[in-house]
């Protein structure tokens, strides 16, 4: 079930199978999605290249909030209001960029050096953003209105199991379940990134603060994608879609 190594040219395929249900587009017609997959990582536990560009993103974030809250930041706040038009509480469940700021000032939690690429990248630009091993999806990805029945594995007590979805909440999926729930607030544990792994699809989601805007942050948020993958993981091969109304 699981997604084979891909080239550059079986993953523009698989990104040309990713979409947003329309249901989805009604809630936030300004929103856009830039997906990323990365084949050719170098993973492992972080080091020193991951360090630097976390820390660096640390600063830019710091600088960004200053005494004020995150959730005063544009980005953020457009955010807490999505989250709001599919019923969740966001001062209960954050958007993933929102969770990141709050615990910028004393240092985020270092991860593995993928992890730590892509976190830097999501505070230094206030916008969400995951990443997750393409070699354990199913399917294309697809952003929905969930059901209330799919498959959504977390870890338990030590063993896997499964939390669904609310019905009409915003997920990612794939052909097995939910990858990621409240359309950016928590990833399952089975497509989650590891120390090990080699291939991945970064997602970034990006929403208007004025009018027209997501567009030009989706872009930045993308060059800074790629300029910090490349950082802690020379000669990986990238590949981009842009999902838009």
């Amino acid at each position: 079930m699981a997604i084979p190594h891909l080239d550059s040219t079986s993953a523009s395929s698989w990104l040309d199978g990713a979409h947003v249900e329309e249901s989805v587009w009604a809630l936030r017609p300004d929103y856009v999605a830039v997906l990323m997959v990365a084949t050719g990582l170098t993973p492992g536990p972080s080091d020193a290249a991951s360090e630097a560009v976390l820390r660096e993103a640390e600063a830019s974030a710091r600088a960004m909030v200053g005494d004020g809250l995150p959730e005063a930041v544009g980005h953020v706040a457009a955010w807490r209001e999505a989250y709001r038009g599919f019923g969740a509480k966001p001062q209960r469940t954050r958007s993933s960029v929102e969770a990141l700021l709050r615990r910028v000032g004393d240092g985020l939690p270092r991860i593995d050096r993928l992890t730590d690429a892509y976190n830097a990248v999501s505070i230094a630009n206030a916008t969400p953003l995951g990443g997750e091993d393409l070699e354990a999806y199913a399917g294309p990805l697809r952003l929905v209105r969930a059901r209330g029945d799919e498959e959504f594995e977390v870890m338990s007590g030590g063993a896997r199991a499964s939390e669904p979805p609310e019905p009409g909440e915003v997920v990612w999926r794939d052909d097995l379940g939910v990858t990621c729930r409240r359309w950016n607030w928590r990833q399952c544990v089975r497509t989650r990134l590891t120390e090990s792994s080699t291939s991945a699809v970064f997602i970034c989601d990006v929403l208007d603060v004025e009018p027209g805007d997501a567009v030009l942050r989706a872009a930045t948020v993308q060059e800074d994608l790629v300029a910090s993958l490349e950082r802690v993981s020379p000669g990986v091969d990238l590949t981009t879609r842009t999902l838009r109304r």
